[in-house]
């Protein structure tokens, strides 16, 4: 899990992130990027944008670029264990939750080697429960090989930028399907594209409900 002093954030992103994380506690309510500006005493949006991109590409929040107060905290996305209440129906009705002391641990997630998130811009894969304006959990993949067909991946498409697809592979050729009929599959050969990691984990803030 990140910290506000990890070694991979430079002297700036620290600055802001430790900034931000005060102004939250305080106000609760994330800061817009003219007072972020004001507070790091620059006249320009420009380096607060790419210090926020940085923070988002690292993990340590979660960023919709454009729109404001949509800045949180990864940290304040998942606590370590969630309480387990019981079991709810998506067919017909069952009995509620009554005295269940189960406890759902997320440290297992959180503790994984330089997991990362990333703000859904779009509906590409809305069939598949993730929305616009949600926070996807990627842990990276070094090697292909270990993708199995049919993971929600991170895919990089060098100098067009990234997207989150269902992956498949017929030899050489990567096919990033969408989980919208609306959008057609995007195939790349093998050596067009970089996939930077799985999904592990999806959050939607509940004002979004």
């Amino acid at each position: 899990m990140a910290t506000s002093a990890d070694n991979s954030l430079t002297a700036a992103q620290n600055e802001l992130y430790k900034w931000i994380k005060n102004y939250m506690r305080d106000f609760q309510h994330s800061p817009s990027i003219r007072q972020m500006m004001q507070a790091m005493g620059l006249k320009s949006p420009a380096p607060i944008q790419s210090r926020l991109k940085h923070l988002q590409e690292k993990g340590y929040i979660s960023w919709q670029e454009g729109k404001a107060r949509t800045l949180q905290l990864i940290e304040d996305i998942l606590e370590n264990q969630i309480p387990i209440m019981g079991s709810i129906a998506a067919g017909g009705l069952i009995e509620t939750y009554s005295d269940v002391n189960e406890t759902l641990d997320v440290d297992s997630i959180l503790n994984r080697k330089n997991i990362f998130a990333l703000t859904v811009n779009g509906d590409s894969m809305i069939d598949a429960c993730i929305a616009d304006g949600d926070t996807v959990i990627i842990e990276p993949i070094t090697e292909i090989s270990q993708i199995r067909i049919g993971t929600i991946v991170s895919a990089l498409v060098p100098g067009s930028g990234t997207t989150l697809k269902y992956f498949n592979r017929k030899g050489n050729l990567i096919i990033l399907e969408a989980a919208n009929p609306s959008y057609e599959p995007i195939k790349l050969d093998i050596s067009q594209v970089i996939i930077q990691g799985k999904l592990i984990a999806v959050w939607r803030s509940t004002t979004k409900i």
